[in-house]
């Protein structure tokens, strides 16, 4: 799967200095969307039009965290982020269908401010981040898949009470407090990305470790009720976080093992449904 990750608003020392229109109506055109047309360069010459792409797009929320920290009356921060995110979302999935009519999209929205969302002083209260989240989601076409990416444990009630897709949380034991509300997610058709790999801190020389946390993590799930069927063949392994800080042989090796945890995974899967007589 295709996977880049773009900016869409300047560092933070600067938000305080752009007006909502100028934020708005930033061109794709503009040097934060590099990465973006180097990609779809590439994607086009190796032919991979047909082929799943995900992208990443700070979401909402997090914006308007930043541009209420910046300055920005709390209610005007968060609809100017709503606003941003809506814009950036349709042109851009906009720009790769042009480019790759044929590709399927997912789109992650980078949510870390979810985390801070229960902390008494964030400036907005939960139902307000939910509208902000799902408004913001709701401008892009049917056909592209939307998610809620965050790197630290967070509610995932709220998270999911936005109304994503798909979900990437890191594997912590402490998610098995959520476990009625992931089994839901499941049965609804819900796909979650399990960030099975660290990518911050000592790093193990195999994946052994971090697959046995998440195998430990999925037998909690089932002993509170979720089905292990839907848990392996609707879930998908990413590291846990960006690999733009490493060098290249450190990339490389959390990429491998994050192979190596998915082939587990997807035998897990065919096994369950061979017995099963699938």
């Amino acid at each position: 799967m295709g996977e880049f990750e773009i900016a869409t608003i300047p560092s933070l020392p600067n938000v305080a200095a752009f007006t909502a229109d100028a934020l708005a109506t930033e061109r794709l055109d503009d040097s934060a969307f590099a990465g973006l047309h180097a990609f779809l360069n590439l994607a086009r010459n190796v032919s991979l039009d047909g082929l799943p792409v995900t992208w990443h797009l700070p979401g909402p929320l997090t914006i308007g965290a930043s541009l209420y920290e910046a300055g920005i009356e709390p209610t005007e921060a968060f609809a100017l982020a709503v606003k941003v995110v809506r814009s950036k979302l349709r042109d851009v999935a906009a720009e790769i269908s042009g480019a790759l009519p044929a590709s399927p999209q997912l789109v992650m929205l980078d949510e870390p401010a979810l985390a801070d969302l229960m902390s008494p002083d964030f400036p907005i209260p939960p139902d307000h981040a939910i509208d902000v989240i799902s408004s913001a989601m709701a401008s892009l076409p049917g056909d592209v898949v939307v998610g809620i990416h965050c790197e630290e444990l967070c509610d995932l009630a709220t998270m999911l009470a936005a109304g994503p897709g798909v979900i990437s949380v890191p594997v912590n034991e402490k998610l098995v407090d959520w476990a009625g509300y992931i089994n839901r997610f499941l049965e609804d058709g819900g796909v979650i990305a399990w960030g099975v790999v660290p990518t911050g801190g000592p790093i193990a020389s195999t994946s052994e470790r971090y697959w046995r946390q998440l195998s430990e993590l999925w037998c909690e799930l089932v002993a509170r009720g979720c089905d292990p069927v839907a848990l392996r063949r609707q879930s998908m392994v990413t590291p846990g976080g960006s690999l733009d800080a490493h060098a290249v042989s450190v990339a490389r090796r959390l990429a491998r093992m994050t192979a190596e945890i998915s082939k587990r995974v997807k035998d897990q899967a065919n096994a369950t449904r061979f017995a099963l007589g699938a």
